[in-house]
């Protein structure tokens, strides 16, 4: 329980005595720096219920809390605001408490606990993956290890786009250009190799248009009519009627892509627990809507196509099924959906996808209401904006996308260039440094990402975010690394209990407030679906940890009780960054 559930049955006590009245809430917020308190009772709203001025009920509360309950020390009013001191004896209990628990704020096997599926990444088979996917796989990942970490049983999963005129583009081009070159051949990875024939089909097709422009097509017409265009759709065609040899190709080509995201996937840090792929799926969802249309959910038009109303919610009509009886993406997502609960018994699904989607997600969600299933209350939209660089905007078929390979290694040569004109990495071997390079690096660029809010566009600079001052991963790993050498530098025994005697200083007391902010940030972050919460959370508590640090003497410090509870106080900080990195995919290193 809470210092706020604490107290708030001791208000609703006290009023009830005091006033025979039983209050509906307790609304609290922090003290205000320059007043003394540690918690602030708000007085005003007690005010309906209660019939007396906000001073006068502050002072009859703050007196009844002081002589009946004991973990208040004093407390003092300002106009309608009851500011409460807690004896310091309720800090050291608390901290006695959790200073041993490494999975401190995390909730543990929870009894029917909510199953949740978090989708990220879900890539197109025809290109590497870029700096969108991984913004993409930063909030998806840590979404889902937050979500786990606040007592759910997450599922994480991708799916993959491995179908459609977009492969058979890059296909084409690799039987037209290629020369039967390979990954091994080459040596490139897989994914490459292939999103190079899909920059070389655009090239191609580029050409084709103002050839047929010259020859006196429209613009319209050429981009209709291009030969290499017809003839990756013709590819296509062969692919859907299960033509053999362009089967195989599809098999060889999409492999080579699935073994390069594997090795970026690696680098990256994520992974996942199922991959669900479109040549599977793109035909689910038909049966639900042929259902859907018996039980009135769609209609049919004239020619055929299948649609349903939602202008009563303020959105429009939307296809669900062609003419012809082919499915659209909606339909494929519905069928998705319904088949992820299947084999999962999942209630609750998390969408990673770019606010392009929203509405698309607006429409499937109210679809799946309609079509009466429970779970559709439990699906979440985790929309987050572009990724921009000072160079401007990305495009995958011209080529000018930043690779999320070659962006890796560039925040790996950036820590090493500024770890090495610091002169912070004297004593290791060169082994450590690369290793720490990279640690530093992958650190930089996922805190520079993950503590913006998921729906704001970020403008990403490599440099600025592996700088060691103000808010970056480097400056919150460097902490982590300090603390591991005043730990190391601890020659007495310092794990013993914590006397209730004693009597906390300022920066002691800032900083286990801090600390016990922790589970309840994990839930706001769960419940948001937000890890900038955990991010941000983790840089307020560095900088209390390093006001501390400069304030205080830990291991020099005269008494023994000092020197323990300051070396645990650092302990503890430690494990929480580690722990809080964590949820966001960032490893620590012990020295730096």
């Amino acid at each position: 329980m809470n210092i706020q559930e604490m107290l708030t049955a001791y208000v609703k006590d006290a009023v009830q005595n005091i006033y025979d009245v039983t209050l509906e809430t307790v609304e609290f917020q922090p003290t205000r720096k320059d007043f003394e308190g540690d918690i602030t009772v708000v007085c005003f709203p007690m005010l309906r219920q209660v019939k007396t001025n906000p001073v006068k009920l502050g002072e009859e509360i703050g007196n009844y809390l002081q002589e009946h309950v004991t973990i208040v020390n004093r407390f003092n009013v300002v106009k309608g605001f009851l500011n409460i001191v807690l004896n310091d004896a309720y800090y050291l209990d608390f901290f006695n408490e959790i200073k041993n628990d490494v999975d401190y704020g995390f909730v543990k096997d929870v009894e029917d606990a909510r199953k949740i599926m978090v989708e990220y990444s879900s890539p197109n088979t025809n290109k590497p993956l870029h700096l969108g996917h991984i913004r993409n796989n930063l909030l998806g990942f840590s979404v889902a290890e937050i979500l786990e970490a606040a007592g759910n049983k997450v599922y994480k999963t991708q799916i993959i786009n491995d179908r459609g005129i977009h492969i058979c583009k890059s296909m084409l081009a690799w039987q037209r250009f290629g020369n039967g070159e390979t990954p091994e051949s080459t040596g490139l990875k897989g994914d490459k190799l292939v999103g190079n024939y899909y920059v070389k089909f655009d090239q191609e097709y580029k050409k084709e248009i103002e050839q047929l422009i010259a020859e006196g097509k429209t613009e319209k017409e050429a981009k209709a009519e291009a030969p290499i265009l017809l003839e990756a759709k013709k590819m296509l065609r062969k692919w859907e009627a299960g033509d053999k040899d362009v089967v195989e190709l599809w098999k060889t080509m999409n492999q080579w892509v699935y073994d390069g995201f594997e090795e970026t996937y690696k680098a990256l840090g994520v992974d996942f627990d199922k991959n669900y792929y479109e040549s599977d799926t793109y035909l689910l969802g038909k049966d639900v809507v042929n259902k859907g249309l018996e039980n009135g959910v769609f209609y049919r038009k004239e020619d055929g196509s299948v649609w349903i109303d939602l202008t009563d919610e303020g959105l429009d009509e939307k296809i669900v099924l062609r003419s012809d009886g082919t499915a659209v993406y909606m339909t494929q997502d519905i069928g998705t959906a319904i088949q992820r609960v299947e084999d999962f018994a999942i209630n609750g699904m998390v969408y990673t996808v770019g606010n392009e989607q929203d509405y698309h997600f607006k429409v499937l969600f109210l679809i799946l209401k309609k079509l009466g299933f429970a779970w559709a209350e439990y699906l979440y939209h985790l929309s987050y904006g572009m990724v921009d660089l000072p160079s401007g905007k990305m495009k995958s078929r011209e080529g000018t996308v930043v690779d999320a390979d070659d962006l890796i290694q560039e925040m790996t040569e950036t820590a090493r260039t500024i770890s090495e004109e610091l002169g912070k990495l004297d004593g290791l071997s060169e082994e450590e440094k690369e290793e720490l390079y990279r640690m530093i690096g992958l650190g930089a660029l996922k805190y520079y990402i993950l503590k913006v809010d998921p729906k704001k566009r970020i403008l990403f600079n490599p440099e600025e975010s592996v700088d060691f001052q103000g808010n970056t991963g480097p400056f919150i790993q460097y902490t982590h690394a300090r603390i591991q050498s005043i730990l190391r530098k601890a020659d007495f025994e310092y794990e013993s209990q914590l006397v209730s005697e004693y009597e906390l200083q300022d920066k002691e007391k800032e900083l286990i407030k801090q600390i016990q902010l922790y589970p309840e940030t994990i839930q706001l972050a769960a419940e948001n679906h937000s890890p900038a919460l955990i991010a941000n959370y983790t840089y307020d508590l560095v900088k209390e940890f390093n006001s501390f640090y400069q304030n205080v003497s830990i291991l020099g410090a005269e008494k023994d009780m000092e020197r323990q509870l300051r070396t645990q106080l650092s302990k503890v900080v430690a494990n929480i960054i580690k722990s809080s990195f964590g949820l966001l995919g960032i490893q620590v290193p012990d020295r730096m």
